[in-house]
Parts: structure tokens; C-alpha cells; sequence
């Protein structure tokens, strides 16, 4: 008997977000089932065998053209919620599940205050594409540039340090009026999230799984998008769980530690020293080392062995190991912090 599983799961297998599938289901050019209870759901060999069917366009066909909503609007005495307002009034209506409306709601508001507080821009773009199974946000501005902006105000090395300081959270150039919290949260709430600044592209693919780095034509400003399914049943207050603590503080992150190198080999203690900067603002921080196929004797050392005697507020646990790095972290930890496995902690 084939298997049969929800649309998530087959979701994340073939790379698309779950409204996406469902869009291929509805025109057929994928097969579903119902559940007894209503749900759809997919035998994913024979999806696959649809897929190898059809011709590439059919599966990749362009999906945002033109946006549904668009405005140029200046900055000067702009008030985001009232802009949200305007684009649910004028847009989504009732596209969104209850679950969605808030987590669009956060999102939306969240980077459109980025560019009024921070971008020091004369205007800002805003654009909403929307379709009753996918919905997709862009806020983009001419002004300093989220990446310059962070390096020069932090004294970093460069913009791919900046990011590198984005992606862990609670960073910020105005800690009295910004949490550092913005950026991270929306990134984990919707299904895809991309910034880009001083050239560089980071995305959080959240269907995958994955984040990467690479290279953008925004060399000046900063363009912010993201997509979401609208019919999500997922709480954002999930999301926010899963990095906060009983006293519902941001404590727990989570560092992905391909984003801080160039290729997949980390060995010096210099790159050790840039990956875990600022990682005692947490209490708890998962080291995600998948995709990293080398790490020298220094680097492990300073990670796991250096870094947290002199951070002994902070439990770092490893994840993501494999062959060689999977050997060399566990040579580098002391006996009583040898992790479990090679899984998620």
C-alpha cells in the first residue's frame, strides 16, 4: 500500500512551499488524495513520477509578475501599522487564515519599521503580490544599506561579517529603541525570507530547511522579501517559542555555521572567533554544522573548548555532523559534553 502523507512533508522533499503544491494539485498536474478527516494528502512516488512527466515550465513556471499592491511612500512621519492597515483593506481581506493574518501582520510591520528608523531613505517601496495560495511581501529602500550600516556602526570587518552578525539575532545599531529581534523572528515565520544589502543575498528557505548566501544587484539600499502560505495553521507564537525560554526571553539561537566562511572548511581560530562573537548574549545556542565538510584542530578548540570556559552562562550543543567534522567535534569536546548524535538537539 503506498504512503500517504500531508502536504508538508511532500512540500519540503520537492524544495516548494505547501501552497505552491497544493496550486500543482488543484491543476492537476500532480495527484492527491483526502484523508478521512478532510486533509489533503500525497503519495510522494507519485508526485515524483507526475513531475518526470511534465516539462520543466509546468513545475517552474514564473510566478510573481506584477505586484497586486504597490506604493512609493515617504518616510518622513510614516506609521507601519496604518500601511498594513491600508494593504489588508486593499488586498488581503479575507485571504488569510487567523494563524496568517498575525504572522503577515508581524512581518510586514516589523520590516517596513526597519526601513523608517534605520535606512535614513527619502522613500520606501512597498509591494504585495497575493493569490489565494501564496502571498508575497517586498519592501525595498535607496538609503545606507541594512549591511553597511550594521558594519560601520558595529566596527566590523566588512558587509559578509555584518550578516554574519544578522543571523544570530538580538543585533541591532540602536539597542535603546531595537531589540535585534525583528529580522530573525520574521525570517523563521514565514516560508521563504530574503535580504539583500552591500551585494549579498541572504536567504532562510524554511520549506528546505536551509539558509545560503550570494551575490545581489542591491548594492545600495536594502530590498526585504518574503512568502508565506496564507492559509498557515501555524501560530507565530510557535516560532517565538522555539527561541524563548519560560520567561519567554530571546535565550536560544540558533547559528548556521557554513554562512561564516568562504567554501565548506573551517580551520582557524580566527573564523571560530567571528562565528561566536556576541553568542553570550543567549543562554542556549545550537551550532548547526551541516553542509561543512572540514574543520581544523584550532577552530573546534576555540569553539567548543576556549569559547564557552569563558562563557560558562552559555550551553553550545553541535549539530549537523558528519564523517570527518562528526570526528573532529568530538575529539574537540570535553567527555561530559559530548552530544548525542549527529541530529537536531
Amino acid at each position: 500500500m503506498s504512503r500517504l502523507v500531508r502536504v508538508g512533508e511532500v512540500a519540503r522533499e520537492l524544495g516548494v512551499t505547501p501552497a505552491r503544491l497544493r496550486q500543482l494539485a488543484d491543476s492537476g498536474v500532480v495527484p492527491s488524495e483526502r484523508s478521512p478527516g478532510g486533509h489533503r494528502v500525497f503519495d510522494p512516488g507519485a508526485v515524483r513520477s507526475a513531475l518526470a512527466r511534465r516539462s520543466s515550465s509546468d513545475f517552474t513556471q514564473p510566478r510573481w509578475t506584477e505586484p497586486t499592491w504597490e506604493r512609493l511612500l515617504p518616510l518622513a512621519g510614516l506609521q507601519e501599522d496604518a500601511v498594513w492597515r491600508d494593504v489588508v483593506v486593499d488586498v488581503l481581506q479575507d485571504r488569510l487564515s487567523p494563524e496568517g493574518r498575525s504572522t503577515a501582520g508581524y512581518a510586514f510591520t516589523e520590516m517596513l519599521n526597519n526601513a523608517i528608523d534605520h535606512s535614513g531613505a527619502a522613500d520606501v517601496r512597498v509591494a504585495v503580490w497575493a493569490s489565494r495560495l501564496e502571498i508575497r511581501f517586498e519592501v525595498s529602500d535607496d538609503g545606507r544599506g541594512a549591511l553597511h550600516h550594521l558594519q560601520q556602526r558595529l566596527g566590523l570587518e566588512d558587509a559578509y561579517d555584518a550578516l554574519g552578525e544578522l543571523t544570530k539575532g538580538k543585533t541591532t545599531t540602536d539597542p535603546e529603541h531595537h531589540s535585534g529581534e525583528g529580522i530573525f523572528f520574521t525570517s523563521k515565520a514565514v516560508d521563504v525570507f530574503t535580504l539583500e544589502s552591500a551585494g549579498l543575498r541572504w536567504t532562510v528557505d524554511n520549506v528546505r530547511q536551509d539558509q545560503a548566501v550570494g551575490a545581489s544587484d542591491i548594492d545600495v539600499g536594502t530590498r526585504v522579501r518574503w512568502e508565506m502560505d496564507p492559509a498557515t495553521t501555524t501560530p507565530i507564537a510557535d516560532v517565538f517559542g522555539a527561541y524563548t525560554d519560560e520567561d519567554h526571553q530571546f535565550s536560544r539561537t540558533r547559528t548556521v555555521v557554513r554562512l561564516f566562511g568562504i567554501g565548506v572548511r573551517f580551520v582557524s581560530r580566527s573564523e571560530a572567533k567571528r562565528l561566536m562573537r556576541g553568542l553570550d548574549r543567549f543562554k542556549e545556542v545550537t551550532l548547526d554544522f551541516t553542509g561543512v565538510e572540514e574543520v581544523g584542530q584550532g577552530f573546534v578548540d576555540e569553539v567548543l573548548r576556549v569559547w564557552p570556559r569563558k562563557h560558562e552562562g552559555t550551553l553550545v550543543t553541535p549539530v549537523g555532523m558528519t564523517g570527518p567534522v562528526e570526528f573532529m567535534v568530538r575529539r574537540g569536546l570535553p567527555s561530559a559534553a559530548q552530544p548525542s548524535g549527529t541530529g537536531d538537539a
